[in-house]
């Protein structure tokens, strides 16, 4: 273990500069800028909080909000580069690791989060440091490279560093999820739900740069631990005594809804808005994928309920074109359009069997997955599994539902019933967060890239929504040169080969999940 220096001694470090970049694959396959998308990513702004500030120079990028990464000077400025992102933005940071040692060969890279998670075995064949642990394992990481003296006394979010979070707060008061849905990434992953210590959270609200909205970004703000729960509430109150938050949101599952005053609690405290994960008004479907807490009342009343407690109810729906035939797909659409007792959804997604969850061992077990599926597919907007209609009829499906062509007119009526029926419930910062839904269903580029609308929208529409045909991203094409040794680092990873069977580099998502770092670069 590295002993502590002397004050003298300290003098005497060489400050280590440290790149954190949240690695991202944009849906229209080109490097847009998404700025005004919601919610934004959190693990840079956590992860930075491992590093001791007086010894450590910092710099974050979101490749969300800034758009690719190309720029030579800052890729070769880091000691380490520091990667994380959603589960298929795994070839991202490859290109992002070629980058940087082409221009600085004794860089560090350190990989976590869900595709070193999902692919940890890979992973140790290209990264310096792969973390499948949480985001606390970074301090070990720190340790083991530069020193103990590197790691921050206290691992608090640096909300100072995050430039794109412009609009809103953001803070975690717990992590994870007590339900076991099974096409979830957090059931793959097998973590148990966890809460913080509410002194902790108290101190990431205190790191707000000014009062701001606040977005609450647990998996599950309800949780198992109902004490806990109201615990969070009176915190939150005091925080809103102090001047520190006023409107709030936060993602909870179905169960919350079991108890009616429920709803009062969180208005009383200041919460506006609401997320839960709606995925579907079928029953029977909810039950085929494990997710029982959205059975035990009619999902309209929920949703209603919410709405008349003053409180704005967003939610996600997935078109599962697997299991349920399009003319049925198309009536959940008409049924919500023609009811504005009901939010309308913020996005609709296809299923994604993604990596290590029980719903990809059973697309795998029984060939469901297309041939020629890359992992950079699983993205929501990509067929990348088999479908019940015909499949050209169903990519017409997939490209019309993306941007609601054919039901815009119905959305319009729907929203101006939804806001003539809620006026009086509901404040302004609501009601333009219902105006939002309805602008980024029909107009998802124009609403969350302005400034790249008509250069996205007019690429995207070379792409196929079909993983077997689909275009490989801009970015799969080295924006400078790179040394040669890094060539495979711009190959596609593939779930499936041309049979649709599953590849080679498939095969850590079917071995036992460990918790440790795992240390040293092996060959390519």
């Amino acid at each position: 273990m590295s002993r502590t220096p002397s004050t003298t001694a300290r003098r005497f470090l060489t400050k280590k500069r440290i790149l954190i970049v949240n690695c991202f694959f944009d849906e229209s396959r080109q490097s847009v800028r998404r700025r005004t998308k919601i919610p934004q990513p959190l693990a840079p702004v956590y992860l930075a909080g491992a590093f001791k500030p007086e010894l450590c120079d910092l710099r974050l990028y979101d490749e969300v909000d800034s758009g690719s990464l190309t720029d030579e000077h800052l890729l070769g400025w880091p000691d380490m580069l520091v990667l994380t992102g959603l589960t298929n933005s795994f070839d991202r940071m490859l290109h992002l690791t070629a980058y940087a040692r082409t221009k600085n060969p004794k860089v560090l890279v350190v990989a976590g989060g869900a595709p070193i998670r999902a692919l940890p075995g890979r992973a140790a064949r290209f990264f310096d440091y792969c973390c499948v642990g949480d985001i606390e394992q970074l301090q070990d990481v720190i340790r083991d490279a530069f020193g103990q003296e590197f790691v921050a006394e206290e691992m608090l979010p640096r909300f100072d560093l995050a430039y794109w979070l412009r609009h809103f707060n953001y803070a975690e008061t717990t992590r994870y999820c007590n339900f076991r849905c099974s096409f979830c990434a957090l059931t793959g992953e097998g973590r148990s739900y966890q809460k913080y210590d509410l002194d902790y959270i108290r101190k990431q609200m205190l790191g707000w740069p000014k009062p701001r909205v606040v977005i609450f970004a647990d998996n599950n703000f309800y949780g198992s631990d109902r004490n806990h729960f109201l615990a969070r509430l009176d915190l939150i109150k005091e925080m809103r005594q102090a001047g520190r938050l006023d409107q709030w949101s936060a993602l909870v599952t179905g169960d919350f809804f079991l108890r009616d005053e429920n709803l009062k609690l969180i208005r009383e405290a200041g919460c506006r808005l609401l997320f839960s994960g709606v995925e579907s008004f079928d029953t029977e479907w909810l039950k085929s994928v494990d997710k029982p807490q959205n059975t035990h009342s009619p999902q309209v009343e929920v949703i209603r309920r919410c709405l008349d407690a003053g409180i704005i109810f967003c939610y996600g729906l997935i078109l599962d074109v697997t299991t349920r035939s399009l003319m049925e797909l198309r009536r959940e659409l008409e049924f919500i359009a023609s009811t504005p007792e009901i939010t309308l959804p913020s996005f609709l997604t296809l299923p994604i069997p993604l990596l290590g969850t029980p719903y990809f061992s059973d697309c795998a077990s029984q060939r469901r997955i297309l041939p020629n599926t890359k992992l950079r597919d699983m993205d929501g907007s990509t067929l990348v599994l088999k479908t019940l209609d015909p499949t050209e009829e169903v990519v017409r499906f997939v490209r019309d539902m993306l941007s609601l062509r054919g039901y815009r007119r119905r959305v319009l009526a729907h929203t101006v019933r939804f806001l003539r029926r809620y006026r009086s419930k509901l404040n302004k910062t609501q009601m333009a967060a219902e105006l939002t839904n309805a602008a980024l269903l029909c107009a998802y580029a124009l609403a969350t890239s302005p400034t790249s609308f008509s250069v996205s929208s007019a690429r995207s529409r070379r792409r196929t929504h079909l993983s077997t045909t689909e275009i490989l991203d801009s970015v799969y094409t080295p924006a400078f040169r790179v040394a040669s040794r890094f060539e495979s680092y711009f190959k596609p990873t593939m779930v499936t080969d041309g049979d649709g069977a599953l590849t080679e580099e498939m095969a850590d998502c079917f071995e036992p999940k460990t918790t440790v770092a795992l240390k040293g670069r092996l060959p390519a």
